[in-house]
């Protein structure tokens, strides 16, 4: 059964069970692809310290915080700190990450476009090191 609490807008979701991911995150699919939208969108929620695999999308991705603290970071530039509020509009192709702070959850509802059946291109995990400091440099 999927968990909500009163300041969450969506419930938590299923926890996300693949390889693609560092620590606790969870998914509730919000909408799938369907013949209008050539995208998808689910409520994502990374407890803290959890965070996504470097990966690309080959039509981009945006993201919308609606809770908590966490970070985006493009690969060879810095990260960024992200908050309830922000909006990240991701370019087509560009490699990145995402995820919450080592101490606060961060939730966003991503939204991911499609080209043919392909919406996320998977890497390599982002290193505990390289996660440690960006935690650091952003306290």
């Amino acid at each position: 059964m999927s968990e909500q609490n009163n300041n969450s807008i969506f419930p938590k979701g299923e926890k996300l069970t693949n390889d693609y991911f560092t620590g606790n995150a969870f998914l509730t699919l919000l909408l799938s692809r369907d013949k209008n939208n050539e995208f998808a969108m689910g409520n994502v929620t990374f407890e803290a310290g959890a965070r996504t695999n470097w990966h690309t999308h080959p039509k981009g991705q945006v993201l919308i915080v609606t809770e908590g603290e966490g970070f985006y970071q493009e690969k060879g530039k810095p990260a960024r700190a992200i908050q309830k509020g922000d909006i990240v509009n991701i370019p087509e192709e560009v490699e990145h990450w995402h995820g919450a702070s080592d101490n606060s959850k961060l939730v966003h509802i991503a939204i991911t476009n499609y080209e043919g059946d392909v919406n996320v291109v998977w890497l390599e995990p982002v290193s505990d090191s390289d996660y440690n400091d960006v935690n650091v440099k952003n306290q």
